[in-house]
């Protein structure tokens, strides 16, 4: 585990750390009332033994529902897999109130408030660390951590202190952290990834069977 944390595991939901984030979260507010337009906190059990690490809320996913990866094309991949794996349990209906649960699992974000263009600086990439870091140390019984995207990696990587040329990104990479715990890799579960072939369904699942592998 990284270091203890000073900071909560979870952020304000009015979270004023990265100044461009705020302005955006403000104008989003105005255009889209009805979203939830904040910080997003973590999805799932409390105590996993699987953190799924994701970039960052999306504008018409997690920033309108509340929930990670809820609401977008990423969140219809990633929860419809996970309930094949039998890491979740019930039905994934795009909103927070859909009743899913996820067992031994938790999903979390790099960066918890919505970038423009999906885009977060390292400024606000740097902020937001200490929330993940408090909540990998908050996860006490976690084996797995699973990075989606290089973005993701590489906060999770800085995290821990560790140097990113000695754990490099790559699709399935598996590195032992130097806790005894497991870091695997992932192209992120995007649209974009998924329409132009980078990531296939077949890829994803076989991932998730990895992290289960780890698991036990």
């Amino acid at each position: 585990m990284p270091k203890q944390a000073t900071v909560p595991a979870e952020p304000n939901r009015d979270c004023q750390q990265c100044p461009r984030l705020v302005d955006f979260r403000s104008k989003n507010s105005e255009t889209y009332p009805e979203y939830f337009n904040g910080a997003v906190k973590s999805f799932g059990t409390s105590d996993p033994k699987l953190l799924i690490i994701g970039l960052a809320p999306g504008l018409h996913g997690a920033n309108q529902t509340g929930r990670p990866f809820t609401g977008d094309a990423a969140g219809d991949l990633l929860f419809d897999c996970l309930i094949e794996a039998g890491l979740a349990l019930g039905n994934y209906a795009k909103h927070a109130g859909d009743g899913l649960i996820l067992p031994d699992t938790l999903i979390t974000n790099a960066v918890r408030c919505v970038p423009p263009e999906n885009k977060p600086v390292g400024a606000e990439i740097n902020n937001c660390r200490p929330f993940l870091k408090a909540r990998i140390v908050a996860c006490g019984n976690v084996k797995v951590l699973m990075a989606l995207g290089k973005i993701a990696h590489d906060s999770t990587i800085r995290s821990f202190g560790l140097k990113l040329a000695d754990y490099k990104f790559g699709h399935k990479a598996i590195h032992t952290m130097p806790n005894g715990l497991t870091l695997i890799d992932s192209y992120h579960c995007s649209r974009y990834n998924v329409n132009t072939g980078r990531l296939t369904v077949e890829m994803f699942r076989d991932i998730l069977e990895t992290c289960k592998s780890f698991m036990a």
